[in-house]
């Protein structure tokens, strides 16, 4: 999935590869993050990802309109207020990748895959 942006000057084409990037980094600047994950269909066993990894941890979806719909699979540190960490990542992402890419985000959601001690 590809994501196009028309504008009077011409067509600006952004890989999805960078828009996973760009929610991916914009997720782990926020305070409580301890890394991103991934769930294996198969067997339900959750996957820490590092750094190079982290686009395994974000799913994003293209509406009919052109928005995007954004998923992210996170681990959080233990004794840290979910709700405020995730509050914090929705306002971040949606920043980050309305303001480097220019596609409109219209809903993220969140899954929270563990906590860390």
């Amino acid at each position: 999935m590809e994501t196009k942006i028309v504008n009077e000057l011409g067509t600006i084409s952004i890989a999805e590869d960078v828009m996973l990037k760009v929610a991916g980094y914009a997720t782990l600047e926020c305070y409580g993050i301890v890394a991103m994950s991934s769930k294996r269909a198969k067997d339900g066993f959750v996957e820490w990802l590092g750094r190079e990894n982290l686009t395994r941890g974000v799913s994003l979806r293209t509406t009919e309109d052109g928005q995007l719909d954004v998923d992210l699979f996170i681990v959080v540190e233990y004794g840290i207020s979910i709700y405020a960490v995730c509050t914090t990542i929705v306002e971040t992402v949606k920043y980050k990748m309305e303001s480097m890419t220019g596609a409109k985000v219209r809903r993220i959601n969140i899954s929270v895959e563990g906590i860390r001690v």
